[in-house]
């Protein structure tokens, strides 16, 4: 059986990276007795797979995973269990880490790093006023061509980006400076927030970055990952616990 969770990532917690994250998961799927299996070979090791890895220091209402767990196990959960897992699960993660939804996924879905086509952002660039955002933004919507150079295997690559930037447009002023939201493609290799804001104007800082929503494609529809086929699906809109 493999199960896909959503999740937040708010507050104090988005200053932890990727890799932590990933062994926070694994201390908690322990202590809910979740019965995840575990890979063959020399070092086992439990078969965890994220999606789209998350710069630290930016937040997100739209995080997954998705966990393998063993059929084998006595206390394998049934999917009714299962769907009243989520504030159990949410009361062993640290704060700011919040399950939003549950559900079992087909052991043959694409993972989610092949899956996701695009995420949504809202961006606050600092102490720069929505009069002087909005004419950056126009300029990069109407650009037929954004390079950007890249390092690709300790080679400077530079490509076209100007596919990436699905739509772009403020939102409005905030207590730092502007808020904006942005849609951006993922593959094949995407376009970073932080260079988008290079885009943008060089001189620009980011202040706070939440990812909104991660995409799917399914039959030429735009599908949220936890949308798409399933055998059993339990999902929540609460409020993401603040630090």
């Amino acid at each position: 059986m493999r199960v896909r969770i959503r999740f937040t990532k708010t507050g104090k917690i988005r200053w932890t990276s990727h890799r932590d994250l990933a062994r926070v998961w694994e201390r908690v799927i322990r202590r809910v007795g979740l019965p995840v299996a575990y890979s063959q070979g020399f070092s086992p090791h439990p078969k965890l797979h994220f999606g789209l890895a998350l710069s630290t220091g930016h937040e997100s209402v739209a995080e997954f995973i998705d966990i393998d767990l063993d059929d084998d196990a006595p206390n394998v959960p049934s999917p009714a269990e299962l769907l009243l897992l989520p504030p159990r699960i949410t009361a062993a993660l640290p704060i700011g880490l919040q399950v939003t939804g549950i559900g079992i996924i087909p052991t043959s879905t694409d993972s989610l790093q092949q899956a996701v086509v695009s995420c949504e952002w809202d961006i606050e660039v600092r102490e720069v006023s929505p009069q002087q955002v909005a004419p950056a933004i126009e300029r990069v919507l109407a650009a037929d061509e954004l390079t950007i150079t890249r390092q690709r295997k300790g080679k400077d690559v530079t490509d076209d980006v100007r596919p990436y930037v699905l739509d772009l447009a403020v939102v409005g002023p905030t207590d730092g400076g502007t808020q904006l939201h942005a849609h951006l493609a993922t593959q094949p290799r995407g376009l970073r927030v932080s260079e988008l804001l290079a885009l943008l104007d060089p001189a620009w800082d980011e202040g706070l970055v939440r990812r909104t929503h991660q995409w799917t494609l399914i039959d030429g529809a735009r599908i949220e990952p936890l949308e798409g086929p399933s055998e059993a699906t339990s999902t929540s809109h609460a409020t993401a616990r603040a630090s």
